[in-house]
């Protein structure tokens, strides 16, 4: 029976630079200090979260902090995630993202490879909400241009997308480039999953904030 493995972050980064898709300026930190250092290279505001395959709902147990805007807010944050993340039985730390932030609204973008459809793209509202409001649309890879506009405009939240009660509508073309591309991944027959959740969507671009790719070993 084939084994699946997770991609660590440099290698999922590599893939998606490697595939035109942008991941959000970041670097792993191993101290307080080190947190302080990359945040001010990277340039405030950042948000800080743990990196570890063990721990897949990092929010649920204090392992991301966001709105970070100065050296002392990255060293107390860097601490607060270590101390929590280490509560969770057999995490393995490799530890803490500091990513420069960026405003818009979170949606996920995802595939999976189904025993009987084969790999399936589904998009929709994202970050903590995903499992909550189930807003999504899915299709069966590959796709078209046309089809990830479709799969955009079919959830519930597409008005908040298009600018609903005046505010300014997200950069479509830049979100349906990213779900063309993760369909385009599926033509490697070795990624069994793929979630981006959450990628930050706004007026000039559509950025992934975090990533995970599973393959078979």
């Amino acid at each position: 029976m084939d084994r699946l493995k997770q991609l660590d972050l440099k290698k999922t980064i590599a893939i998606l630079e490697k595939n035109k898709m942008m991941f959000l300026k970041c670097d792993t930190s191993r101290s307080p200090e080190q947190a302080a250092e990359i945040s001010k290279k990277i340039g405030f505001p950042v948000v800080l979260k743990i990196v570890s395959n063990n721990i897949i709902h990092k929010s649920d147990i204090g392992g991301v902090i966001v709105g970070i805007d100065n050296e002392a807010q990255a060293a107390e944050a860097y601490n607060k995630i270590m101390k929590s993340s280490k509560k969770v039985k057999n995490a393995k730390i490799e530890g803490v993202l500091v990513q420069k932030m960026e405003k818009g609204i979170e949606v996920i973008v995802g595939l999976k490879r189904d025993p009987q459809f084969g790999p399936v793209i589904m998009f929709g509202l994202g970050g903590i909400f995903v499992e909550i409001m189930k807003d999504t649309a899915l299709r069966i890879s590959p796709i078209n241009k046309s089809q990830a506009m479709e799969m955009i405009k079919e959830v519930k939240a597409y008005p908040i997308l298009a600018g609903a009660r005046g505010s300014n509508p997200v950069n479509l073309e830049a979100l349906s480039n990213i779900i063309m591309r993760i369909s385009k991944l599926a033509e490697n027959k070795n990624i069994i999953e793929i979630d981006f959740n959450p990628v930050i969507v706004n007026e000039r671009s559509a950025f992934i904030a975090d990533a995970r790719i599973i393959t078979l070993e």
